[in-house]
């Protein structure tokens, strides 16, 4: 039994060339997760940062509950991210290498319905790369068409 919910950070991986993946939970407060659930989330600007030795997600957008009164949450507030000590290990090292981030990918609700975050360790995309894909795209899509006819 799968939730469906899925908000996707589409520019992704048109800016940048993924390394490494990962899934990591999220620390929410009640509200959060509401809105999450209701699809009303936003993570086309969201990165990742260490903060002593803890990972954070930054400029995530999760709007506020409607029904949540005075309870309500603050929409861009950092957000801790959850992974086991080896792999924050890992991802600290490598975040530290010049030109590399982390960058959210997909924010998710599992089928246990707890809010996961993919997330990657991205390298940035230089124009001509951007131009390359764009080609590749376009060849792929030109191939599909050819088939189909």
């Amino acid at each position: 039994m799968k939730s469906g919910i899925e908000i996707k950070n589409k520019r992704a991986s048109f800016d940048y060339e993924w390394l490494d993946r990962y899934t990591a939970g999220i620390c929410l407060s009640g509200t959060e997760i509401k809105s999450i659930r209701s699809g009303k989330a936003n993570i086309n600007d969201a990165y990742c940062v260490f903060e002593r030795g803890e990972l954070f997600v930054k400029n995530m957008n999760v709007s506020e509950y409607e029904w949540g009164s005075y309870n309500n949450h603050m929409p861009r507030r950092d957000r801790k991210l959850l992974l086991n000590k080896r792999e924050l290990v890992r991802l600290e090292k490598a975040s530290k290498d010049k030109g590399k981030t982390i960058i959210a990918l997909k924010l998710f609700v599992n089928e246990k319905n707890l809010a996961k975050l993919d997330i990657t360790l991205a390298r940035g995309k230089k124009e001509f790369d951007k131009r390359e894909d764009i080609k590749k795209r376009d060849s792929q899509r030109e191939l599909a068409r050819l088939k189909m006819k």
